[in-house]
């Protein structure tokens, strides 16, 4: 069992699509499903990297897929990789995912896209392409870097 300082957990009204989903699209690997009496997903884990998602099933009014919701979404979720963006987004629309973003270069040096799943959660993958420094990312965007760059 892994287990990470914070982890996501996401509500999909078919769990066991989505982890089939989140294998295809992304490579997340399986690690932990735990069924109820009548083969309900009761807890699922899938990891990536050194991080975890939870994926489950809808459980109070509160916590629904975004497809249950009109599509709103609160959270994104970011995939941070370190292989060919273009290449993992084929990926991702191959496997039926909705780009929303195709791949592109960002002023802070990573390249993005981003994909919303069969049920509306959405996904930003990007991965590091080159180094920038805090006044060239000033210089792009035109917003001013107060504190954390590396």
């Amino acid at each position: 069992m892994i287990r990470t300082a914070l982890t996501s957990a996401l509500c999909y009204r078919d769990p066991k699509a989505a982890l089939k989903f989140l294998e295809a699209a992304f490579g997340f690997e399986l690690v932990m499903l735990i069924e109820d009496n009548d083969g309900n997903l009761a807890h699922s884990e899938m990891s990536f990297g050194d991080s975890v998602v939870m994926i489950g099933s809808e459980w109070s009014v509160q916590s629904k897929s975004p497809a249950s919701i009109n599509g709103f979404n609160t959270q994104t979720v970011h995939i941070h990789i370190e292989d060919d963006v273009d290449a993992h987004c084929a990926r991702a629309r191959a496997a039926g995912g909705e780009i929303l973003m195709e791949p592109a270069d960002q002023f802070y040096g990573d390249r993005t896209y981003r994909c919303r799943d069969p049920e509306g959660h959405i996904w930003t993958v990007g991965a590091p392409i080159r180094a920038v420094s805090p006044e060239e990312a000033e210089a792009a965007s035109g917003l001013k870097v107060v504190k954390g760059w590396a």
